[in-house]
């Protein structure tokens, strides 16, 4: 029997025992089987199949990334270790993957695709502006400021979309201000939404 034939039995099989893992959409969306291997099936292919027969293509189950971490204590320009006024997070509450660096507080991207970035900074001081931007391979893509001169605890946040290259990074920078990180006021967060 041809190999494409065999697979195509396998997998009807175990439709019809039922996957444990097997989430089935409408005839017009791809059928997915979870284990140690993640198997796609195509419906409705619209060109030759890249990843094999059928329209099925197999990759690694285990693409789940996300991180998040919380400043706390707060953080001066003229504290800063470095001259790329990166903003350091010293608690990680989340990093599935292992793609956020703590150290550097740095996110690494695993894989081409697209990710989503949120990130809330606390200004420590009234009568001041704060600005933080959120850089990818040392470019700013997003930023925000907070600049009531009569609010202390104003926050520049934002959040954003953006496409990822394997090995590109991403980090917070302290444009201007001083940031308020006491209390875990201030937070980092990010996640890979679907790969490419």
């Amino acid at each position: 029997m041809p190999r494409p034939c065999r697979l195509a039995l396998v997998l009807l099989c175990l439709v019809q025992r039922g996957a444990p893992e097997l989430a089935a959409q409408n005839d017009t969306e791809p059928i997915v089987l979870e284990g140690k291997c993640l198997v796609v099936c195509d419906s409705t292919p619209t060109a030759e199949p890249a990843g094999g027969a059928l329209g099925m293509t197999v990759r690694s189950g285990t693409g789940r990334v996300a991180f998040s971490a919380v400043r706390s204590t707060n953080l001066e320009p003229s504290e800063m270790s470095n001259r790329t006024m990166t903003i350091y997070f010293d608690q990680i509450l989340v990093n599935v993957g292992s793609h956020f660096d703590p150290a550097r507080s740095v996110f690494v991207a695993p894989r081409r695709g697209v990710y989503s970035f949120s990130f809330h900074v606390v200004k420590a001081y009234n009568r001041q502006t704060i600005h933080v931007s959120l850089l990818l391979n040392a470019w700013p893509v997003i930023s925000a400021f907070a600049g009531d001169q009569d609010v202390t605890r104003e926050a520049a946040t934002n959040s954003g979309l953006v496409v990822m290259e394997r090995g590109d990074r991403a980090n917070l920078k302290l444009e201007r201000g001083t940031l308020m990180g006491g209390w875990k006021y201030s937070t980092f967060s990010g996640f890979m939404v679907f790969p490419l």
